[in-house]
């Protein structure tokens, strides 16, 4: 028997490298691979030790008439690094709607802290909403220091957000919390811990610090963080790859390594556990990134890997693709690894539909394969957030894995002029049976690389309005004619509205917003970091966002922080359906049963096109009478969602009807 089994698994194998091997990709084409963390991790101390600076005030400078968006200067830092790296995009600003407050973390240093040391820590803080602000308020210092020009316990790369305590409206009573690796070299490299605490906002001398060492004789690795979030009950929840740089050469662990920070009300602070997610992967590769994101109900939340486990045949040794962990309970208890096939046959037809006939053609030797046996791939870092109804959001770009295993294709299209991958929200509708992609936009260049050793590809984001129903992605690519490198970057979004399935336009255009096109920040908006959180205005939302004022020629100059105070995506310009292409075999015309169902205030359901049709929705109570109805619009072929809110609605029973030009269909809900 196992003689057999091994036979057909041998058989196995040998089927799928002949599947792999089927089309041949052209020679010469650019590819990128993922960035060597263990070049980037070991950043310059200051040649110097100073001493701290002073919490200083700015005003908001004038603006200038002439720009689209506003930019005006916020904090300074002594070098670029603060802000990361490739990859590097954490939880850097925060927004809080229903306090109006806005934090940009970065470490201290730069022309408005001329003393200050690059390993302490502080942030810039608006309670406005981003319309005045304070900024440089220190609050982690560097100590431990036995002579020379290190602190062991320098700060880096942070993570932060802002605890509001139930029921409090004043900014000044809430917390900035923070969490940043540090330098002491605990792990045999130059990391080798993680620091930890909260600053009252208040009162910024009300601070607390922790600290905490690698454990290398329990296998517990400490670096950077990826991931950070605070959830709206309260809990803060860190990602980061257990892994060993101690021999020269990254080591993965086999473990996505997890804490959870719980707010003790009588010490006001966070007290963290460790979780231990197993993440056995192909030959022990490293997975490229992790993030952590809870919905508004602060129930539903998922952590998100880049990583190949050998779960999706197709891209088993070759590409990335999303793994996810979900909980439904808080963080209690999580699910077992969910692998999300972007390529083969259970692949998601927004990733392998975005590129046209005559670029593949551009690609492969003929014959060009069909396109569930191309290996497609993620980048190699990513965002997640969480909608409303508790599904995940995963915007990242995604291409064609090249010739050597994983990377990805960055040669740009003769056809189109775009490089061959995308922007895209990689989504579900119904919690993770199944998934589809949304396309944000088309990319001109991949990878940035400033100084010698210092590298930021598109730094794709993803932020949310306060409710989890409007998600806004954000992302840096280089539009000029000629640039083939990310070096002079726009900021670039686009929104959704998960409740409906559309998309933003531009003057109607199926496009991307080009946020920095005529502004201070235009082929210069470097390292930018989009809040988790968005604002919510009288016309639609305000996304804030922020970058780095750097000399792209040394990263280890002085930096100005930038803060963009008036990117708004009104309401009526979610204009656009978004779905993906047709899963084959889709027939005719679907609706789904809602769900939930009985709800109390929203609840939604699918419908399914094999082409293109006008559809019109109504919902009737039990006696016949017309409660409520979406006037008649054009969808195109694919699986639309579609949410309805019956929170104005009395309890009882009604009926949704779904009509076509030549057919409808109709379903009974009931309303608690």
């Amino acid at each position: 028997m196992k003689k057999t089994f091994l036979l057909l698994m041998l058989l196995g194998f040998g089927i799928f490298a002949i599947a792999q091997s089927n089309y041949t990709l052209k020679p010469g084409i650019r590819t990128a691979k993922a960035v060597n963390k263990m070049a980037v991790g070991y950043e310059p101390s200051n040649m110097s030790i100073y001493p701290k600076a002073v919490n200083q005030q700015l005003s908001t400078p004038e603006f200038k008439n002439t720009d689209f968006v506003n930019v005006i200067d916020i904090g300074t830092a002594a070098n670029a690094y603060s802000y990361g790296y490739g990859g590097g995009q954490k939880t850097i600003i925060w927004a809080d709607d229903a306090l109006k407050t806005i934090t940009n973390v970065h470490r201290m240093g730069g022309a408005l802290d001329p003393n200050g040391y690059s390993g302490d820590l502080g942030y810039d803080i608006s309670t406005d909403a981003g319309l005045s602000w304070s900024n440089m308020n220190e609050i982690y210092l560097a100590l431990e220091n036995s002579g020379g020009q290190w602190f062991a316990d320098a700060a880096r790369y942070p993570n932060h957000a802002i605890y509001n305590p139930p029921g409090n409206t004043d900014p000044n009573n809430a917390y900035m919390t923070f969490f940043v690796p540090t330098t002491r070299e605990t792990n045999g490299t130059t990391w080798g811990g993680y620091a930890y605490g909260r600053a009252r906002i208040g009162d910024n001398t009300d601070t607390t610090r922790h600290i905490e060492d690698s454990r290398p004789a329990d296998d517990v690795m400490l670096y950077i963080p990826d991931g950070f979030t605070i959830t709206r009950l309260g809990d803060a929840w860190v990602t980061d790859i257990n892994q060993d740089w101690s021999t020269g050469t990254v080591v993965y662990l086999g473990q996505v390594y997890v804490r959870h920070g719980i707010w003790d009300e009588v010490e006001e602070d966070y007290f963290y556990d460790e979780l231990f997610f197993d993440l056995s992967t192909i030959d022990d590769s490293r997975p490229t990134n992790t993030k952590v994101a809870f919905a508004p109900d602060g129930m539903t939340g998922w952590i998100c890997a880049l990583a190949d486990n050998g779960e999706v045949s197709i891209s088993q040794n070759r590409s990335y693709f999303p793994i996810l962990w979900k909980t439904d309970d808080a963080g209690e208890t999580w699910s077992d690894p969910i692998s999300v096939a972007l390529a083969g046959d259970e692949g998601i037809g927004g990733v392998q539909n975005f590129l046209s006939d005559e670029e593949l053609a551009e690609l492969f030797e003929a014959p060009i394969p069909d396109r569930d046996e191309i290996e497609f791939t993620t980048a190699f870092d990513f965002d997640l957030h969480v909608d409303a109804f508790g599904n995940p959001h995963i915007a990242v770009i995604v291409g064609i894995t090249g010739s050597t295993p994983y990377t990805i294709i960055t040669e740009r299209s003769v056809v189109t002029d775009y490089i061959f991958t995308a922007a895209v929200d990689i989504t579900s509708f119904d919690g993770g049976d199944s998934w589809v992609a949304h396309e944000m936009g088309r990319l001109k260049t991949f990878r940035g690389e400033f100084g010698t050793d210092f590298t930021e590809d598109n730094r794709i984001q993803i932020a949310s309005s306060w409710d989890g129903t409007k998600m806004f992605v954000t992302w840096l690519d280089t539009d000029l004619p000629g640039v083939l490198d990310n070096n002079q970057p726009d900021i670039w979004c686009r929104g959704l509205d998960v409740s409906v399935n559309t998309l933003t336009t531009v003057n109607g255009e199926n496009s991307p917003y080009n946020v920095t096109e005529f502004s201070e920040g235009m082929w210069q908006a470097y390292f930018q970091c989009t809040s988790h959180y968005v604002f919510t205005n009288d016309n639609g939302w305000t996304i804030p966002i922020t970058y780095e004022d750097i000399d792209p020629s040394d990263p280890l100059i002085p930096v100005q922080y930038k803060y963009i105070t008036d990117f708004s995506v009104p309401l009526d310009e979610f204009l656009y359906f978004s779905v993906e292409d047709v899963a084959s075999g889709m027939s005719g015309f679907e609706v789904s049963q809602n769900h939930p169902n009985p709800a109390t205030s929203e609840t939604s359901f699918n419908i399914s096109l094999d082409q293109s049709q006008n559809i019109s929705v109504e919902v009737f109570n039990i006696t016949g009478q017309k409660v409520f109805e979406i006037p008649t619009k054009s969808f195109t072929a694919g699986i639309h969602p579609v949410t309805l809110d019956v929170s104005f609605l009395t309890s009882g029973i009604y009926f949704y009807k779904i009509t076509t030009a030549d057919e409808s269909v109709s379903h009974k809900m009931i309303v608690e």
